[in-house]
């Protein structure tokens, strides 16, 4: 690898294995997220795996089909992340029962950014392979799996690997995707699993007194940059991955990539 790809490699590293978004909650509010968590009822975590299963099948369905997948310009970060400010403002002042609403707004919002921020970096965006990749970003922001022995970022795409081939092969083999097909929803399962662990974060964040609609958007504004930085590192691998093998770049990412780097991560 040239040492300009490994510059990369560090940065999307430092992307995909940085802080969790309750540490960025924690640092912007000075309130330990597990304040939020406290506050919500004790329904939660079944109406937040609901509403992360609604959110996922509909973005998967409709979110990727208005990107141009000719053109290979800058993301639209900035439109998309004032997109989802506003869906948040909207959760911050109605609460925690406008979730049901505002989340799978935001997930189309957010997944329509990765799909850009996936287009840019060369990927063919039409193709079922990047379309589940776009979604497998998600799954890189919640709750890391068990120890294997390697990067997170590593671990999570072995442990959805299974799940994403027999979803593809049923798309590639179907034509449409079918809400209630069994290789679909063990694929959304799963990647809501992780997923659900960054929403039930966000929402804690959105329950901490005080904060409102102003503080509902800012906490979109971080749910989404949080997700742009995930996609940007994971389309950075994706892409060396088809110049260099994909040996080659995991071993270089687990192995040679231990010192800490710079990175350009988009700061709020």
């Amino acid at each position: 690898m040239t040492p300009h790809a490994l510059a990369e490699l560090r940065d999307a590293r430092h992307r995909l294995e940085r802080s969790s978004f309750a540490a960025r909650v924690t640092r912007v509010f000075d309130a330990p997220i597990a304040r939020g968590l406290a506050r919500l009822p004790p329904h939660w975590s079944s109406s937040v795996a609901n509403a992360t299963h609604v959110a996922l099948t509909k973005a998967l369905v409709t979110a990727i089909a208005t990107i141009d997948p000719g053109r290979l310009k800058r993301p639209s970060n900035l439109m998309h992340k004032v997109a989802a400010a506003a869906t948040g403002a909207a959760g911050g002042a109605f609460g925690l029962v406008a979730l049901p609403i505002e989340l799978p707004v935001s997930t189309a919002v957010m997944l329509r950014s990765i799909a850009d921020v996936a287009r840019s970096e060369g990927e063919r965006i039409e193709t079922v392979d990047a379309r589940l990749a776009c979604l497998e970003v998600f799954a890189l922001g919640g709750s890391t799996p068990a120890h294997t022995g390697e990067p997170r970022y590593f671990a999570v795409r072995v442990a959805l690997a299974r799940a994403v081939t027999e979803a593809a092969e049923f798309i590639a083999e179907r034509g449409l995707v079918r809400e209630g097909a069994p290789a679909i929803v063990r694929l959304i399962a799963q990647i809501a699993s992780r997923f659900g662990a960054a929403v039930s974060e966000k929402a804690a964040a959105q329950a901490i007194p005080l904060i409102g609609a102003a503080g509902g958007a800012l906490v979109n504004l971080m749910f989404i940059d949080h997700f742009q930085d995930l996609a940007r590192g994971h389309f950075v691998v994706r892409r060396l991955e088809r110049v260099y093998g994909a040996d080659v770049v995991r071993d270089a990412y687990t192995l040679a990539l231990s010192a800490p780097g710079t990175s350009s991560d988009v700061r709020l």
